[in-house]
């Protein structure tokens, strides 16, 4: 046996997986929790501001590797060869002159700007604004491989935003770390920001690298657009890894921290939703869609085919970001559950604040019944949306309920809701949103099409595809493609563990490790055609409102 270690770190919480690389077989799994996270801290959602704390990393990893490990036997903890990371991103953070994170500094731990501002912190749209008015008038155009806009959801917006908002986090920044590039190298004992190995992925995604202009933008690009912020323009790296690739072993104290043998591999760190892909086993003509909070879609294609041409409006197209040797293709909605999770706080709030006030139950009553109504509320308002007909004069909204990334970023569009009348009820405005979230994807798939790029099938991971039929069918519905389910249930994990079995040396590609590890699919939903002409219609009446 050969045993490798995926985590994926998401916006919640880190979930690790051991896996038999031989035979695909999941030994072991644990979820830890993001202590801070869980109690709010660090975050206010009116600001759209995200931050988390570098320690809830550290120890959610920790705590979930001892977990799974008591869970394994001692056969499968000896065989334990290599360990690859899967994050979120753009999730960064500011570091000092020695590669550490601000917030592991005593004077700065408990201030937000010197923390990992995650993904979907949307604070620095003024500073996204100001880099793609100058990448406009700059002669290289480092916006080209991104979808030709950059995104306040990453590297350069946020670095920005952090250093405008705190002077004293400003004198004491050197570089600035993705999520995916410090917990590797952490383990590795790498600190210094010239010696670490950087992902291809993050880089070409989040942070305008391309071999085209060799590399990052140039230092010139970085007075012009911070010249306030000398710190600004140290840029940690010219050269990228993609994440088949080891950076070194476990260190020693690392090792004993974790309980795992001390010449353990770790791989170069990657993006969550492009390691999904590769867990829920991507290939040419297959777009992988990672639903949950929000989604990812993910496509690859052979570098012949894509040839010069770039798609407007996505997230990115990176040499090697997702399978090494092809193009990989990023687009991506920042609230698909998100959304749904938004209308159930709307309807649970009210009896949140009134309940404490009735005299009718006592306290243990009004909490069960509060996390009864939690609970059954979402699949409440599935079933019942599911009973309503597919009419082209519902209600209809738009998915924009935290700005738009695909296509044609704008994260200052609002979202809406149309066609209200009196007889409205709160399935028919479920189901309308449902539609909404997958006309966004609709949008996404048209983008790809529309540029030469093949969709043939959708892969679906991530909770939502596991867990609603209602919204997986419904997807098949609206883009008239089979969409097939994953049967990994982690499949960022597993595609993370996949890289590690490559980083060492158990298989020679990820495709290899691919037909290997893969735990195949549970189920195809296909397109029911009579419901095509209605989906059309309605969806370019939501293409009205992008406009």
């Amino acid at each position: 046996m050969k045993g490798v270690i995926g985590a994926d770190f998401g916006s919640d919480s880190c979930r690790v997986i051991l896996v038999d690389a031989h035979s695909g077989t999941i030994c072991a799994t644990a979820t830890r929790f993001y202590p801070r996270w869980m109690e709010g801290k660090y975050c206010d959602s009116e600001k759209n501001r995200y931050r988390q704390h570098p320690s809830d990393y550290v120890e959610a990893f920790e705590g979930a590797v001892k977990e799974m490990l008591q869970n394994a036997t001692r056969e499968q903890k000896d065989s334990i060869a290599g360990i690859a990371f899967a994050t979120t991103s753009s999730t960064v953070c500011l570091t000092d002159v020695n590669g550490i994170p601000l917030a592991l500094l005593p004077e700065f731990r408990e201030n937000p700007d010197a923390m990992f501002a995650l993904w979907k912190d949307h604070t620095a749209v003024k500073e996204a604004e100001e880099i793609n008015e100058l990448v406009h008038q700059w002669p290289v155009d480092y916006n080209k491989y991104i979808g030709g806009r950059y995104s306040s959801e990453w590297v350069w917006s946020k670095v920005l935003h952090l250093l405008r908002n705190d002077k004293e986090v400003a004198a004491q920044a050197f570089s600035w770390i993705e999520q995916c590039d410090w917990l590797p190298n952490l383990l590795c004992g790498i600190n210094n920001p010239e010696k670490r190995k950087y992902s291809r992925c993050a880089g070409g995604h989040k942070a305008m690298w391309h071999q085209e202009w060799g590399g990052l933008p140039s230092s010139e690009f970085m007075q012009k657009l911070a010249p306030d912020f000398p710190g600004f323009l140290f840029c940690p790296y010219r050269e990228t890894y993609t994440a088949d690739t080891a950076i070194g072993t476990l260190t020693e104290e690392w090792a004993s921290k974790l309980g795992l043998p001390a010449n353990v591999k770790v791989a170069v760190g990657s993006v969550d939703c492009h390691v999904g892909a590769v867990g829920a086993q991507i290939k040419p003509g297959f777009m992988v869609s990672v639903v949950g909070t929000s989604t990812c879609d993910i496509l690859v294609a052979e570098k012949e085919k894509t040839g010069a041409s770039v798609v407007p409006g996505i997230c990115g197209q990176v040499d090697g970001s997702v399978l090494p040797g092809l193009i990989g293709f990023e687009a991506g909605q920042p609230a698909f559950g998100d959304l749904y999770a938004w209308f159930k706080e709307l309807l649970v709030g009210p009896l949140e604040q009134l309940l404490p006030h009735s005299g009718w139950l006592d306290e243990n009553s009004r909490e069960r019944l509060l996390n009864e109504i939690r609970e059954q509320m979402i699949p409440w308002l599935t079933a019942e949306a599911e009973k309503l007909p597919v009419d082209s004069n519902a209600v209809l909204a738009t998915d924009w309920i935290n700005g738009r990334r695909s296509p044609d970023a704008d994260e200052l569009v609002k979202a809406t809701i149309t066609g209200l009348h009196l007889g409205s009820n709160a399935p028919g405005v479920f189901k309308a949103l449902v539609d909404a979230s997958v006309y966004g994807l609709k949008a996404i798939v048209d983008r790809y099409s529309e540029n030469g790029m093949e969709v043939n099938e959708v892969i679906g991971a991530g909770g939502i595809a596991q867990k609603s039929s209602f919204v997986m069918q419904t997807m098949a519905d609206v883009l008239g493609l089979p969409v097939k389910i994953t049967n990994a249930k982690e499949s960022c994990a597993l595609g993370a563990a996949m890289f590690a079995s490559v980083a060492t040396g158990v298989y020679r590609s990820v495709e290899e490790a691919q037909e290997a590890m893969g735990q195949g699919f549970s189920k195809v939903y296909y397109p029911r055609n009579e419901f095509a002409a209605i989906h059309q219609k309605r969806y370019q009446e939501y293409l009205k409102y992008k406009k």
